[in-house]
C-alpha cells in the first residue's frame, strides 16, 4: 500500500476509534441524542452520520461491500441505542479495512467514480475531504459530550 493510502488509512482508523472512545464516554444513552439551543444534531445523529458516509464511500462505492446508505434515516433516527451506534462504528471501521487492500495509487488520480459535489473531483482529493469531514463531526461530538455533561 502506498503511503498516501496508508495515512489515510491509519487517519480513519485513528479517529473511528475516538468516535467510539467519545459515544461510550458519555454518562448516559440520553445524553447522546440531547440537542438544545442552537445545537441541532445530537452526537448521535453525528455518529451515524459518520458511519454511514464512511461506509457509503469506502466501502460500497469503492470496496464492493454491498452497504444500501439511507441518508435519510443517518438525521431522522432518534435514540438508538449506544450499543448499536457502537456496533455501526464498528462495521465503518471494516469497510475500511477491507477496502483499503484493494485500492492503489493508480486509482487515486482517477475522478472518484461517484459524483459527490457539483464536478468530478479526483479520489485523492475526496479521501482528504473524508478525513476531514470525520475529524470535524468528530471535534464537534466531542464539543457536544462535554456541553450536554453538566
Amino acid at each position: 500500500m502506498s503511503p498516501f493510502l496508508d495515512s489515510v488509512q491509519q487517519l480513519l482508523l485513528r479517529d473511528l476509534s475516538k468516535l467510539e472512545t467519545e459515544i461510550l464516554a458519555y454518562a448516559n444513552a440520553e445524553r447522546v441524542w440531547r440537542v438544545r439551543g442552537e445545537i441541532s444534531n445530537s452526537a448521535g445523529t453525528l455518529c451515524l452520520h459518520l458511519c454511514g458516509n464512511v461506509q457509503h464511500y469506502f466501502g460500497a462505492v469503492l470496496g464492493g461491500t454491498g452497504y444500501a446508505r439511507d441518508r435519510t434515516a443517518e438525521f431522522s433516527r432518534r435514540d438508538v441505542s449506544v450499543a448499536e451506534l457502537v456496533a455501526q462504528i464498528r462495521a465503518a471501521r471494516h469497510a475500511v479495512e477491507v477496502t483499503f487492500p484493494k485500492l492503489d495509487d493508480q486509482r487515486l488520480d482517477d475522478n472518484y467514480p461517484e459524483l459527490v459535489f457539483e464536478h468530478p473531483v479526483s479520489t485523492r482529493f475526496f479521501f482528504i475531504h473524508l478525513v476531514a469531514h470525520l475529524g470535524y463531526h468528530l471535534g464537534q461530538i466531542n464539543y457536544h459530550r462535554r456541553l450536554t455533561a453538566g
